[in-house]
């Protein structure tokens, strides 16, 4: 069983649309154009076209592109923003927000045309930020789903609480947690595929495959294929192998 994923994208439209180009050259070399495309989320923030990015994968799902997009902590906290700006999300650290420059949300706002972040009250800036992300923008980021599973993978954002079932999972866990899951060597029953810790290259764990190689702090967007429980990069020369650790 074959699936396709893609990291952390954090608002790299071109990088985005590199990696779906990997995977259109894998598909065609295995005559393949029925496999899942998983996002792992983070779509927004830090890079300079968020909004590109959600108009990439809308277009995508509305051609019928067999793509899965995962909500990540950055989505959650753009979409949080929006609904109210003094929200603070539940996995955030109580002296940073969504704005904060360590984030990115200025990007994200800069990229739908907002500016001004450290000179407008909140207030004002979340009332531009509703004006300005249309519609099918927020209605996106409300409903996506926090996991995926396939064969003998299951796809989150972030990771899991190890030892919880699935169904017991919280929404915050799913979508920021690193400790205790990036310790954990015990097998999940499936193998966990997440990014949103960044790693220098993607990294096969045995029990968790990581595919976040920091793409919103100017590294490589990494798009890999599964097959089973065996991974494999995909660059211009081809299938890159990822073996156990």
């Amino acid at each position: 069983m074959r699936t396709y994923a893609i990291g952390d994208i954090h608002g790299y439209l071109d990088k985005l649309e590199s990696a779906h180009r990997l995977i259109s050259r894998d598909r065609a070399e295995h005559d393949d154009t029925l496999s899942p495309v998983v996002h792992v989320g983070d779509m927004v923030d830090r890079g300079p076209d968020s909004r590109g990015v959600l108009d990439f994968l809308l277009a995508g799902l509305d051609r019928g592109e067999p793509w899965v997009i995962l909500k990540g902590n950055h989505d959650r906290m753009f979409a949080g923003f929006l609904d109210d700006p003094d929200h603070h999300d539940a996995g955030l650290r109580a002296d940073l927000n969504w704005i904060h420059p360590r984030l990115g949300g200025e990007q994200t706002l800069a990229s739908y045309g907002v500016t001004g972040v450290g000179e407008r009250f909140l207030s004002d800036l979340g009332a531009a930020a509703r004006r300005a992300v249309p519609a099918a923008h927020r209605d996106f980021l409300a409903a996506l789903p926090t996991s995926f599973a396939r064969g003998e993978a299951l796809f989150v954002h972030a990771g899991i609480r190890p030892g919880v079932p699935l169904a017991r999972q919280t929404e915050t866990d799913l979508v920021w947690i690193r400790s205790p899951f990036l310790e954990d060597p015990r097998d999940h029953g499936a193998l966990v595929v997440h990014g949103h810790t960044p790693v220098d290259v993607a990294t096969h764990y045995g029990n968790r495959l990581n595919i976040d190689t920091g793409a919103g702090y100017g590294n490589a967007l990494s798009a890999i294929v599964l097959e089973g429980r065996d991974a494999f990069l995909l660059t211009p020369q081809g299938r890159v192998p990822l073996r156990h650790e």
